[in-house]
């Protein structure tokens, strides 16, 4: 009865749909953990800072929440480490790494930071709607300067400035399961 479980719990959007969405992270120096083992891997074996962003189809919150964390990242002290996992597509990874927040109800998109695999700043979705990325990416900011220690940014100003930030409404993308 269970033996397509996996299959059921395949990518929710056409990945080329979304692939612009993940673009806009990786380019900014994001490493993507597309399975449950990658994200135990990261969580279990990265010493010092990681920032975690739970990517989304969300066009309006997602997308304030990547321009604003790549903007963060411009910043002079920076997460020692960078990944994403992107809710409804790889859904094992992102379940697992939502473990990771302890006491935490699932939100999408959602940026946090773990020290040493312990959650130690997270902003939900409700701290994101409703802002501007400079707003949030000050607040990131700020607690970059508290808990961070690598020197920033994640890539060169120039090609920050290259980036394109993707704010498609997901209610536009089909769900193809």
């Amino acid at each position: 009865m269970f033996e397509n479980l996996s299959a059921r719990r395949g990518p929710m959007y056409d990945p080329q749909a979304v692939q612009p969405m993940r673009d806009e992270l990786t380019a900014a120096g994001f490493e993507e953990l597309l399975t449950a083992e990658q994200v135990d891997s990261a969580v279990n074996e990265t010493e010092g800072t990681m920032l975690v962003v739970v990517n989304s189809v969300c066009g309006c919150a997602a997308g304030s929440a990547r321009p604003a964390v790549t903007l963060a990242l411009q910043h002079s002290t920076i997460p020692d480490r960078l990944v994403t996992v992107f809710a409804g597509q790889e859904r094992d990874a992102t379940d697992r790494m939502r473990s990771s927040f302890t006491d935490i109800a699932p939100s999408s998109p959602s940026i946090a930071i773990l020290r040493d695999g312990r959650l130690e700043f997270m902003l939900q979705r409700h701290d994101i709607e409703g802002r501007s990325a400079d707003e949030i990416a000050e607040d990131l900011r700020q607690i970059f300067d508290t808990i961070c220690s690598r020197p920033g940014p994640s890539i060169p100003r120039e090609e920050y400035e290259k980036l394109e930030h993707e704010r498609t409404c997901g209610s536009r993308i089909p769900r193809i399961n």
